[in-house]
């Protein structure tokens, strides 16, 4: 008897743990409960004057040059910032750029609602001069999605990659990857071929995000840049906040199967390419909307290089995926990137270690040309 008893309470306590490990929230987490959160930290407080990363010093350190650009670079982001154009203008006047204004079609904005956010402005202000730093002859559509939420920020991505003159689209936010985002690869195409898309990997470390993951998507890693007494770049290495890893969901794209990258099992790798995020080499911002002072910042993060990729794109025309990967296959390839070789980004082995050639924390490398 003691037996038949024994059995129904071993399965019960059986189930109970089964449970408990299986999480119904994550098990229900998809598409609906995705949240687009920006990957961006401010280094220090309000100036009055810029003391993070110049346009001139960032070029400099990446080979690009000092004006040019075409078409249209679209940055999708959420909230309204309702003084950016000013920020960007008082930005441009600081660093001897060209003025960027609504008035002489240089500047656009779409607002999808009214409610105003002091973490996204900031981003926004990140995302929208420093595009225009990198490409100071392109046009710059911003899209503010009505709220991070998935479906709002799909709706800005539709938008924006239906305008004619667009070239590339920059989302410097993200979240944990979801099992139906495969379905939702199809809104970062265009129909004409000519769209790049650039996406943050993320802050938090190893591990995947999306919209990064998706195939379709250019993910933008981090770095870490060093400066001699000089200004000249003395070092380059892996920022340990860099986003990277391999897609729960996304199978392997052709440009990464041809490339033959090491670990991957057939799922995309993440990020592609990578650029300066470190916050202590972070880029001066100026923003006004939101509740701290209005003035200089300096920030960094992943979502740094996104906007200023996108830059990259509007200069050369030829930034896509497809380019990179027979670039960096080629012989010739230390012409297009800087290998990043060393830094990590946690503690899980291969995974987590910058490398010669590709690896899961700096992608390809860091840009040395805006011809791919």
């Amino acid at each position: 008897m003691r037996h038949i008893l024994f059995c129904p309470i071993i399965l019960f306590v059986s189930l109970f743990i089964f449970f408990l490990s299986f999480s119904p929230t994550q098990a229900a987490y998809r598409f609906a409960n995705f949240k687009g959160r920006p990957p961006i930290h401010q280094f220090g407080g309000v100036s009055l004057a810029p003391v993070g990363l110049s346009p001139d010093q960032i070029k400099h350190a990446y080979n690009l040059p000092a004006s040019g650009g075409s078409g249209i670079i679209a940055i999708v982001g959420a909230y309204d910032d309702k003084t950016i154009e000013k920020d960007l203008n008082i930005f441009s006047q600081q660093f001897n750029l060209p003025v960027c204004t609504t008035a002489n079609g240089c500047f656009t904005k779409h607002a999808m609602g009214t409610t105003g956010n002091s973490g996204w402005a900031m981003e926004t202000s990140l995302d929208v001069e420093w595009s225009h730093a990198i490409a100071p002859q392109a046009k710059i559509l911003l899209v503010e999605a009505k709220t991070p939420s998935g479906k709002n920020l799909l709706d800005a991505i539709d938008y924006a990659r239906k305008i004619t003159g667009v070239v590339a689209v920059s989302m410097s936010w993200g979240g944990a990857e979801f099992s139906d985002e495969v379905s939702l690869d199809s809104h970062f195409v265009d129909s004409s071929g000519k769209i790049t898309f650039f996406a943050s990997s993320g802050d938090n470390g190893s591990g995947a995000s999306w919209p990064a993951a998706s195939p379709n998507v250019v993910a933008v890693g981090g770095t870490k840049l060093t400066f001699s007494k000089t200004g000249i770049v003395s070092s380059e290495t892996a920022w340990n906040g860099s986003g990277g890893g391999v897609s729960a969901y996304e199978p392997e794209p052709q440009h990464q199967a041809d490339y033959a990258i090491t670990k991957a099992q057939g799922h995309r790798a993440i990020p592609d390419v990578s650029y300066n995020g470190a916050p202590e080499s972070g880029f001066s911002i100026y923003k006004t909307t939101g509740k701290s002072k209005k003035g200089w910042y300096v920030v960094g993060g992943t979502s740094a290089g996104a906007p200023q990729w996108a830059g990259i794109k509007a200069l050369g025309l030829s930034a896509d995926n497809d380019k990179f990967y027979a670039d960096k296959a080629s012989t010739g390839n230390s012409n297009f990137f800087r290998d990043i070789r060393s830094g990590s980004n946690g503690d899980c082995g291969y995974y987590c270690e910058a490398r010669k050639h590709y690896d899961y924390v700096t992608g390809l490398g860091s840009p040395l040309t805006t011809t791919f």
